[in-house]
């Protein structure tokens, strides 16, 4: 059975890094799925990029993924606007059911939102690092974090790093 990854997008996203983790993913027979507000959506990245969703979070079940994408942008703070708090419910499921989790840059800050960063190693670009260190997690200025099942990186300079990462979490 192949394998499939939820990526949660919102308009604003960091335009690499939605297309080159997702075509790592695709190359290795990994199936990607886009999650956002609304089935048939199309957002758009800071840069132009054009993506459609797929299955609206509404009707997205974590539990049918074997990994969560989160890229950066000013997407994930959109996500984390959205009043029921679905994004930070959906992430949460990989982050206490030990499924792989995958954020870039600012993607992290929808990690935030699960309650489960205490104790936990990860990186993210700058200016995201002090909320993470404000909710527990422990934050290092490196290309890429393991911790477990989260795996981080800081911008799209480290997406070598990241890539391999997230591509060695999902093989068997």
């Amino acid at each position: 059975m192949s394998k499939k990854v939820a990526i949660i997008l919102a308009d604003e996203f960091e335009d690499i890094e939605l297309t080159s983790p997702k075509e790592a993913l695709e190359n290795a027979g990994i199936e990607t799925v886009i999650v956002g507000d609304n089935e048939n959506q199309e957002v758009v990245g800071k840069h132009g990029e054009k993506a459609t969703v797929q299955v609206s979070i509404a009707d997205a079940k974590p539990e049918d993924y074997d990994g969560l994408l989160i890229p950066g942008g000013f997407a994930p703070d959109h996500l984390r606007g959205d009043a029921e708090g679905r994004y930070g419910t959906f992430a949460k499921y990989f982050t206490t059911n030990d499924v792989p989790a995958f954020a870039i840059c600012h993607g992290p800050q929808v990690l935030i939102d699960t309650d489960d960063l205490n104790g936990r190693t990860l990186t993210a670009v700058l200016n995201v690092r002090k909320d993470l260190s404000n909710a527990g997690a422990h934050v290092v200025d490196e290309s890429v974090v393991v911790d477990n099942n989260i795996v981080t990186s800081r911008t799209p300079d480290d997406l070598d790093d990241f890539n391999r990462e997230i591509v060695k979490q999902l093989e068997d």
